[in-house]
Order: C-alpha cells, then structure tokens, then sequence
C-alpha cells in the first residue's frame, strides 16, 4: 500500500494467473496452453516479418490479419476488432459496452477476470448462481440488466451452452449488449459468431492462445455489428494504437490462413481430452461433461486442494480454485498422451497411499 496509490488502485483485487513455472521437468497441465507447437506457417512468417522493417510502427488497423478472419468467419472486415490477446479486447469491451447504467449479469462461477475488470471499470455486477450440474440456465438471466457476459464453453466448468440457447438469451436482451467469450470454443461448442447478422447487439470474442497454439505471441479478436467495433476502436485508439506488433500480425494471419494444421491439432486434443476423462473416471473421479481443452474434475473423498499440492509434489501441475461450490475440483489441461498419462500415474499413485 502507498499513499500516492489512486482510491481505484486501493480496491482493486488483480487476477491471479496460473503459475508458469521455472523449474525444469514438470507436466504444466495448469493454464490451458496447447500442447503442440503452432503451424510451420506461423513460425515461417514471423521470420519472414523480422527484418528492417520493424524498425516502423505495425499497422494500427491490423488490416490484413482483420482481412484473414473475416474471410475465415464470413464477415466483413468492418466487423472484425483484433488486440493483444482476448483479455485485452475483454477490457475494451467492459469499458466501451458493458459500462451501462444497470448491472452487468455474468456467472457466480466463471472467468475470474469479470469481477476483476468490473472493479477495474467501475462496472456494477450481478453474480447469477450456476445451477446444481454447474451449468448456466438462460432462464435465470431474464431479469433486468445492463448487460450480460456469458463465457461459452463456461471456464472453469467447460459446459457448453447450445447455440439455441445463446439465441434465446439474445431475444431476451435484444435492447443491452450480450458478450459471448468463446475462447474454448474450438473444442467442442458452436461459435455464435453466425448470429451476428441477426443480433446487433451480440459481441463473440476469441483468442488464438488455445487452438491457435499461440498462446505467447498475444492476439484476440472480437467479432459483431460495426457499430460494436467501432466503440471498441474508440477505446483501443484512446488507449493504446498499436495493440499487435509487425510479428504478431504476421504469425496470427498465417495462423488463421493455415487450416488444415489447425483441424490436426484440435483432433488430436479432442482425442486426448475423451481419453483423459475416461482415465480419470476409472479412478473414482467425478468428471463434468467438457467442451474445452481442459476437464474439470473432483475425487468424492479427497479435497481438491490436496490433491492439487500432492500432484505438485509428484511434478504434475493443474489448477485449483478455492471457491465456494468448487473448492474440491481440478481443472486439468488437455496434455499430450504421455502428459495425461504422467497426471493419470500420478493420481492413481496418490489415491493408492491416501486410501
């Protein structure tokens, strides 16, 4: 604490990241990283982009990288907004829609970043109770409100909404903006990003760091009406102008443009990710139905935090949230085979000495 702090700093309660470990030889289950590198294209590209130029600042537009996801989603290029990494684009939306005269509605157990960026902003938020499987139910969100954030696949859960649902909460709340955070969405759900012609007031916000395999390099995307773009270039332009560097738009276009690495990769984690539930319900675990890249899972005997420290201590990392309701879960990264295989060793060796 310092006295020179601003009152906003003072209340702010920052969000707390997964540990990126600087010890050699642990299976780094814990923040939902893709466990094969990126396409050769993007690593081609970037080289490509390192030269004399970047000497000069990148465009400010991301012009061609906007140009490839719009042609990738069928959009106008007018409907696409890009920043660095998803979180940053979140940002400008809490700031530039989701700032609104009512309360914002978004999940008592979801992406722990929301409440963050509602102190951040001065966003006043309701919290709406999951229901007792953990997944949202649309009819609890037809209340009053100035805004609703859903992440769809849910995180940390990885339940899925169907799209009709999505809909239905867009008929519901047809006069306030509706974010739909889909940065898992490549596992398993289906993106919204086709309402978008219907909904002006939908946003459908993506990152590259998951399926993308781009989780170093920075770049998320927001898709939906050009007026819902444009507030969130107001910000981004009274902020910072240069949200992407020459790399970074670089690597993204060829990552966009490089489809059939793309499918590979995702196939080869949605194989994993069957097999890993499988692995864990074998062993006793309670597994919640996924359409990410992770599984969120529970021991009915064993407490999620022991479970967590014994797994580190076997050189396996996942995450746990001490929160009401799911104190006792883990979510577990899609990893490799063998990494799953080291993460299904290991419990099962922990579970044999506690038994």
């Amino acid at each position: 604490m310092s006295r020179f702090w601003s009152a906003r700093v003072h209340g702010l309660t920052p969000y707390v990241p997964g540990e990126q470990p600087r010890r050699p030889g642990l299976v780094k289950l814990n923040t939902n990283e893709c466990p094969y590198g990126p396409s050769p294209r993007v690593l081609d590209a970037i080289r490509a982009a390192t030269d004399d130029g970047l000497r000069l600042y990148p465009d400010p537009a991301s012009t061609g990288l906007r140009q490839a996801l719009a042609r990738h989603h069928r959009l106008d290029p007018a409907q696409v907004f890009v920043g660095n990494g998803s979180d940053e684009v979140l940002a400008h939306a809490f700031q530039g829609l989701l700032q609104q005269p009512e309360p914002l509605l978004f999940p008592d157990i979801t992406y722990s970043f929301y409440p963050v960026y509602c102190g951040l902003y001065g966003v006043a938020y309701e919290q709406v109770p999951l229901d007792g499987t953990l997944a949202v139910r649309v009819a609890d969100y037809r209340r009053p409100c100035g805004a609703v954030i859903l992440a769809n696949p849910n995180a940390p859960t990885g339940v899925a909404l169907p799209l009709r649902d999505i809909e239905a909460l867009l008929d519901d709340h047809s006069l306030q903006p509706v974010l739909i955070d889909e940065a898992y969405v490549d596992f398993g759900a289906r993106s919204a990003i086709g309402l978008i012609a219907r909904h002006p007031n939908l946003l459908v916000v993506h990152t590259l760091s998951k399926s993308r395999a781009l989780a170093g390099l920075r770049v998320g995307a927001a898709f939906g009406h050009p007026d819902l773009i444009e507030a969130l270039t107001r910000v981004k332009d009274s902020f910072n102008s240069y949200p992407l560097d020459r790399l970074a738009q670089a690597g993204a276009t060829a990552a966009i443009e490089d489809e059939g690495w793309f499918e590979h990769t995702r196939g080869l984690i949605v194989a994993s990710r069957d097999r890993l539930e499988a692995g864990l319900c074998r062993l006793g675990l309670e597994v919640l139905p996924s359409a990410a890249n992770f599984v969120f899972a529970r021991h009915p005997d064993r407490a999620g935090s022991a479970l967590q420290a014994a797994l580190r201590e076997a050189s396996v990392l996942v995450r746990h949230f001490a929160r009401p309701r799911i104190a006792d879960y883990l979510r577990i990264t899609v990893g490799t085979d063998a990494e799953c295989d080291a993460l299904l060793d290991a419990l099962a060796g922990i579970l044999r000495r506690n038994a």
